[in-house]
């Protein structure tokens, strides 16, 4: 911990995740004064790696796992030293005997294994229409992230496809992919992009679900999701040592617990003395510090930072950042209202095996698990999945995938486990929200990982835990996490993974177009966590974002 601290700062970064570290290493390289504050005892956020199994040398990526949307625009602008390695493999999903596999390397494969599934060759045609129709648009719009925001017509344009648009963009997703295939598993394997961390129906008309599939699927303009060598530790590291090596001053253990926004905005914002903005935190010996701000900018995510501003007497930040009007995508669409409480809607399950499961098809474990596994996501099954949550009820067949990281990167392994050929596996369980743990915390997470690890065996030729390692202490290496529990571990709102609901990557408001989707009411306070306009996973664009509207507010 630094404790010679300056009384002021150009810059205050609320939060050391991914997105904080960006900000925090733009600014610093462009001579600004950074000071980062971290409420726990290390960086990172949920893109963090651990050790979370007693004695046993493997390094998971606890919380985030894959990287599709941090542009390679800030890995080079920055310098960092992390290595992403591309996925062969799409897909698999079993499927009673069989399955479906998608071979991103061999079309033979992924049209055979259709035509066995589906008996013809209807719904493989469709499928590759449907990915090139994606891919389109993905090479269109995501290099528009990066730049200040379009605005609707601007971004239709970029798209350039009316049939695009109108799929992605103003139809409910539910009805694309009945109208695209014909089968229920293949419909339910692509509807899965629009339901991670977003509890949601695939037919609603607040399109929430379709601005959660259009950001798993535009990536670095092509909807990859790769994998980090080292971990998802070895990201945040890397954005961790940016930021140092630029000079700014990383404080840990500080929890904020006030921030004043300070006086006017515009030209000359940020000058010492102008109305700077105040940050008070608590540190690891229970001090009240603070210090002064040209501005503060929030990794943390909009429902924290509101109730920051509120500890000063300030207001909440506005919705125009990036909240309701997302939802707002068409005449007559339900808009849920402004400050409806962040809901996440996923159950993170991370495992240590001793050996890859066995399959009841005759698939290559290794291609099976080295994509993504599909649990019980069939149309069908997700829709039902969704009615029982709504209506309060754990899903009794709990819809779920998996990936196995060590198949593609075995470095987060020690010697032993390497040699012994042990694999790590991530679960990601879907329509699990935050309500059905609220009242019972600790025996509902123990329910639903029972419900979620029968879902798992249903689909293999042997129960999960016969492969499970144990640590030192004799325990199943098995850790899980509900949404309650990532609100008390890393401060997400509501367990929610994107701090709230996702917004459309343009400006419905023709006025916010030109600007970057971080503004708030007060304009000292940015936001620069996944809760901006432009968020999502792991991608560091609204960090960057918000560095940029700090640049443009005060050039030097």
């Amino acid at each position: 911990m630094q404790e010679h601290l300056a009384a002021r700062y150009d810059v205050v970064v609320v939060g050391a995740g991914h997105n904080g570290l960006v900000t925090a290493a733009y600014l610093a390289r462009s001579g600004r004064s950074v000071l980062v504050l971290e409420r726990l005892d290390h960086v990172g956020g949920a893109s963090v790696s651990a050790r979370p199994f007693a004695g046993v040398d493997a390094r998971l990526s606890r919380y985030s796992y894959l990287v599709s949307l941090l542009p390679r625009q800030i890995i080079d602008e920055l310098g960092l030293d992390v290595r992403l390695l591309r996925r062969r493999y799409s897909s698999y999903t079993p499927v009673g005997e069989g399955g479906l596999l998608v071979d991103t390397g061999s079309d033979d494969v992924t049209r055979a294994s259709f035509r066995r599934l589906t008996g013809g060759d209807a719904d493989f045609e469709a499928w590759r229409r449907f990915y090139d129709l994606t891919g389109s648009v993905a090479r269109r719009l995501f290099p528009t992230v990066t730049q200040p925001l379009l605005t609707r017509a601007e971004a239709r344009a970029a798209v350039g496809d009316d049939e695009a648009w109108r799929a992605l963009f103003e139809e409910p997703l539910g009805a694309v992919l009945r109208r695209t295939f014909a089968d229920d598993v293949v419909r339910g394997v692509a509807a899965t992009d629009g339901l991670i961390g977003t509890f949601a129906d695939l037919d609603e008309d607040s399109l929430r679900q379709n601005r959660c599939f259009l950001y798993h699927v535009i990536g670095n303009g092509t909807g990859d999701w790769d994998v980090p060598v080292g971990g998802m530790g070895a990201v945040s590291g890397a954005l961790r040592d940016a930021a140092l090596a630029a000079g700014a001053t990383i404080l840990t253990q500080a929890d904020v617990t006030a921030v004043a926004p300070g006086g006017r905005g515009g030209p000359g914002a940020g000058a010492p003395g102008a109305g700077d903005a105040e940050v008070a935190w608590t540190d690891a010996d229970g001090n009240v510090r603070g210090v002064g701000a040209g501005h503060v900018l929030a990794g943390c995510a909009p429902a924290t930072l509101d109730r920051l501003l509120a500890a000063s007497g300030a207001g909440p930040v506005a919705a125009s950042a990036a909240d309701a009007d997302g939802d707002a995508v068409r005449p007559g669409a339900a808009v849920p209202p402004s400050g409806t409480a962040p809901e996440g809607a996923q159950l993170k399950v991370n495992l240590l095996l001793t050996r890859l499961p066995r399959l009841r098809d005759g698939v290559d474990p290794v291609a099976a698990f080295s994509g993504t596994f599909h649990v019980n996501e069939s149309m069908t099954q997700l829709q039902a999945a969704y009615a029982q949550a709504a209506s309060g009820q754990i899903p009794d067949l709990p819809p779920c995938e998996i990936y196995c990281h060590t198949l593609t990167d075995p470095s987060i392994l020690g010697p032993e486990l390497r040699a012994a050929g042990a694999q790590t596996i991530t679960l990601f369980g879907l329509h699990m929200p935050a309500r059905l743990f609220r009242d019972d915390p600790e025996g509902t997470r123990s329910r639903a990982l029972a419900a979620t690890l029968r879902s798992l065996d249903s689909v293999l030729a042997e129960p999960i835990e016969d492969c499970l390692a144990v640590d030192a202490d004799g325990a199943p290496c098995l850790e899980v996490r509900t949404p309650v529990d990532l609100e008390g571990d890393v401060g997400l709102p509501g367990g929610h993974i994107f701090h709230r609901d996702l917004a459309w990557p343009f400006a419905d408001d023709p006025a916010d177009a030109g600007r970057w989707g971080v503004e708030t009411d007060h304009p000292r306070v940015l936001l620069a966590g996944a809760g901006a306009r432009r968020g999502g996973g792991v991608s560091g664009i609204p960090g960057r974002a918000a560095a940029m509207a700090v640049l443009e507010t005060v050039p030097r």
